[in-house]
This record gives structure tokens, sequence and C-alpha cells, in this order.
């Protein structure tokens, strides 16, 4: 798992490689970090962990802005406080 700060000022977490519940998991925790308003992109290779990151910030009011594949296999989330 990496959480970094992009030059944009949002943030980056990289979950690939980690199977559920640990995107989640990983992704709630970052979400917790940040102020309201700021941009969390998480970086998802399992498709059931996409679908279970999307409902649990959906659940927390978190607004999920897109969904890209910026490489096969993996799936952008970007999220916003």
């Amino acid at each position: 798992m990496k959480f970094n700060k992009k030059e944009d000022g949002s943030y980056e977490l990289d979950v690939t490689g980690y199977v559920c519940p640990h995107p989640q998991l990983y992704t709630l925790k970052s979400m917790d970090k940040l102020q309201d308003g700021m941009i969390l992109e998480v970086l998802i290779d399992n498709p059931s962990s996409v679908e279970s990151v999307t409902q649990a910030c959906n659940s927390k009011g978190f607004t999920i802005l897109e969904q890209t594949s910026p490489k096969a296999g993996v799936t952008a989330v970007k999220i916003q406080k």
C-alpha cells in the first residue's frame, strides 16, 4: 500500500495486489486523514474490491467522482470527501 500526495494537491492510494477487505479498510482510513473537499484516487486491481470500496465510500457520504482504467487490469476510483 502506498499513500502519496500528488502535485495537484490530491492524494493517491495504491492498493494493487491487495484483496478484500484490505482495499476498503485502507481507503476508509486514508479518507479519515483528509479534510472535507479533498480528493483521493485509489488504484485497485481486484474487481470485487472496486465494488466494495465504492459502496463503503457511498455509505460514508463520500462522492465518487469517476472511475477510469489507467492501465490494463487496474481501476482508478476518484473519491471526494
